[in-house]
Protein backbone atom coordinates (compact mmCIF):
# COMPACT_ATOMS: atom_id res chain seq x y z
CA UNK A 1 0.00 0.00 0.00
CA UNK A 2 1.80 3.44 -1.07
CA UNK A 3 1.35 6.97 1.05
CA UNK A 4 -1.14 8.04 -1.29
CA UNK A 5 -3.35 5.22 -0.56
CA UNK A 6 -3.39 4.85 3.07
CA UNK A 7 -3.66 8.68 3.91
CA UNK A 8 -7.57 8.46 2.84
CA UNK A 9 -7.92 5.56 4.48
CA UNK A 10 -6.01 6.80 8.06
CA UNK A 11 -8.33 10.27 7.87
CA UNK A 12 -11.28 7.78 7.52
CA UNK A 13 -10.44 5.89 10.73
CA UNK A 14 -10.29 8.99 13.27
CA UNK A 15 -6.66 9.65 12.84
CA UNK A 16 -7.11 13.73 11.66
CA UNK A 17 -7.98 13.92 15.08
CA UNK A 18 -5.11 12.81 16.30
CA UNK A 19 -3.29 15.06 14.17
CA UNK A 20 -5.12 18.13 14.80
CA UNK A 21 -4.71 17.16 18.83
CA UNK A 22 -0.65 16.66 18.04
CA UNK A 23 -0.24 19.90 16.11
CA UNK A 24 -2.17 21.69 18.67
CA UNK A 25 0.17 20.49 21.54
CA UNK A 26 3.24 21.50 19.46
CA UNK A 27 1.63 25.00 18.78
CA UNK A 28 0.62 25.72 22.51
CA UNK A 29 4.59 24.37 23.33
CA UNK A 30 6.05 26.80 21.35
CA UNK A 31 3.18 29.57 22.46
CA UNK A 32 4.79 28.60 25.90
CA UNK A 33 8.06 28.87 25.13
CA UNK A 34 7.41 32.29 23.53
CA UNK A 35 5.61 33.64 26.72
CA UNK A 36 7.95 32.24 29.26
CA UNK A 37 10.62 34.42 27.17
CA UNK A 38 8.75 37.33 27.31
CA UNK A 39 8.22 37.34 31.03
CA UNK A 40 11.72 35.91 32.03
CA UNK A 41 13.75 37.57 34.38
CA UNK A 42 15.44 40.90 33.39
CA UNK A 43 18.77 40.21 32.37
CA UNK A 44 21.62 41.45 35.01
CA UNK A 45 22.69 45.22 34.77
CA UNK A 46 25.38 45.83 32.32
CA UNK A 47 28.46 46.86 33.80
CA UNK A 48 29.39 50.21 34.10
CA UNK A 49 33.23 51.10 34.23
CA UNK A 50 32.14 54.39 36.23
CA UNK A 51 32.77 53.67 40.03
CA UNK A 52 30.12 55.86 41.01
CA UNK A 53 26.98 54.00 39.23
CA UNK A 54 28.83 50.96 40.65
CA UNK A 55 28.84 52.40 43.91
CA UNK A 56 25.04 53.05 44.01
CA UNK A 57 24.51 49.58 42.88
CA UNK A 58 25.84 48.17 45.82
CA UNK A 59 24.25 51.24 48.09
CA UNK A 60 21.35 50.08 47.12
CA UNK A 61 21.09 46.90 48.52
CA UNK A 62 22.12 47.97 51.82
CA UNK A 63 19.77 48.76 55.03
CA UNK A 64 19.33 52.59 54.62
CA UNK A 65 21.20 53.58 57.49
CA UNK A 66 23.73 51.50 55.84
CA UNK A 67 23.34 53.01 52.45
CA UNK A 68 24.06 56.86 53.60
CA UNK A 69 27.21 55.63 55.31
CA UNK A 70 28.27 54.38 52.11
CA UNK A 71 27.07 57.50 50.51
CA UNK A 72 28.36 59.71 53.24
CA UNK A 73 31.98 58.23 53.04
CA UNK A 74 31.78 58.48 49.25
CA UNK A 75 30.93 62.31 49.14
CA UNK A 76 33.26 62.86 51.78
CA UNK A 77 36.17 61.51 49.50
CA UNK A 78 34.78 61.85 45.63
CA UNK A 79 37.51 64.56 44.35
CA UNK A 80 40.30 61.73 45.15
CA UNK A 81 38.26 59.09 43.95
CA UNK A 82 36.93 60.83 40.81
CA UNK A 83 41.04 61.89 40.17
CA UNK A 84 42.28 58.38 41.08
CA UNK A 85 39.89 56.95 38.47
CA UNK A 86 40.34 59.28 36.20
CA UNK A 87 44.48 58.47 36.23
CA UNK A 88 43.63 54.67 35.91
CA UNK A 89 41.42 55.56 32.68
CA UNK A 90 43.90 57.86 31.32
CA UNK A 91 46.85 55.20 32.03
CA UNK A 92 45.36 52.50 30.12
CA UNK A 93 44.31 54.83 27.09
CA UNK A 94 48.30 55.38 27.19
CA UNK A 95 48.20 51.38 26.71
CA UNK A 96 46.36 51.36 23.65
CA UNK A 97 47.77 54.28 22.03
CA UNK A 98 51.68 52.69 22.92
CA UNK A 99 50.16 49.65 20.73
CA UNK A 100 48.82 51.21 17.88
CA UNK A 101 52.18 53.87 17.03
CA UNK A 102 54.01 52.68 14.44
CA UNK A 103 56.69 51.73 14.36
CA UNK A 104 55.91 49.89 17.76
CA UNK A 105 58.05 50.25 20.78
CA UNK A 106 57.58 47.40 23.37
CA UNK A 107 59.70 50.32 25.94
CA UNK A 108 56.70 52.33 25.41
CA UNK A 109 53.94 49.61 25.92
CA UNK A 110 55.88 48.50 29.26
CA UNK A 111 56.21 52.01 30.30
CA UNK A 112 52.20 52.18 29.63
CA UNK A 113 51.77 49.19 31.69
CA UNK A 114 54.08 50.22 34.62
CA UNK A 115 51.72 53.78 34.57
CA UNK A 116 48.38 51.57 34.54
CA UNK A 117 49.64 49.29 37.61
CA UNK A 118 50.88 52.14 39.39
CA UNK A 119 47.33 53.92 38.71
CA UNK A 120 44.78 51.02 39.50
CA UNK A 121 46.85 50.31 42.56
CA UNK A 122 46.20 53.88 43.69
CA UNK A 123 42.43 53.53 42.55
CA UNK A 124 42.04 50.38 44.88
CA UNK A 125 43.29 51.77 47.88
CA UNK A 126 41.31 55.22 47.72
CA UNK A 127 38.35 52.33 47.28
CA UNK A 128 39.22 49.99 49.19
CA UNK A 129 39.75 52.86 51.98
CA UNK A 130 36.05 54.39 51.26
CA UNK A 131 34.63 50.82 52.04
CA UNK A 132 36.84 50.05 54.78
CA UNK A 133 35.76 53.61 56.57
CA UNK A 134 32.28 52.98 56.32
CA UNK A 135 31.82 49.64 56.80
CA UNK A 136 33.93 50.41 60.41
CA UNK A 137 30.65 52.18 61.16
CA UNK A 138 27.96 50.32 59.50
CA UNK A 139 25.66 47.74 61.10
CA UNK A 140 26.05 43.58 61.17
CA UNK A 141 23.77 43.30 58.62
CA UNK A 142 24.72 46.01 56.37
CA UNK A 143 28.39 44.41 56.53
CA UNK A 144 26.94 41.32 55.14
CA UNK A 145 25.34 42.71 52.36
CA UNK A 146 28.25 43.98 51.48
CA UNK A 147 30.11 40.45 52.26
CA UNK A 148 27.27 38.86 50.04
CA UNK A 149 27.56 41.22 47.07
CA UNK A 150 26.30 40.74 44.60
CA UNK A 151 22.84 40.01 46.18
CA UNK A 152 22.57 36.82 44.56
CA UNK A 153 25.97 35.20 46.15
CA UNK A 154 25.62 33.01 48.76
CA UNK A 155 27.01 33.95 52.15
CA UNK A 156 30.11 31.02 53.15
CA UNK A 157 28.54 31.41 56.62
CA UNK A 158 24.75 30.76 55.49
CA UNK A 159 26.25 27.35 54.22
CA UNK A 160 27.89 26.19 57.23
Amino acid sequence: MSIAQFAPAALSRGSSRWLLLASLALNLFFVGIAVAMAIRAPAAPTWDRDVFVRIERIATTLPAADADLLRGEVAARRQALEDAQHQFFTAREQIHTALRRDPFSADDMRAAMLKTRTARQNFDQTLQGIFANAASRMSNSGRNALADWPPRRKSASKDK
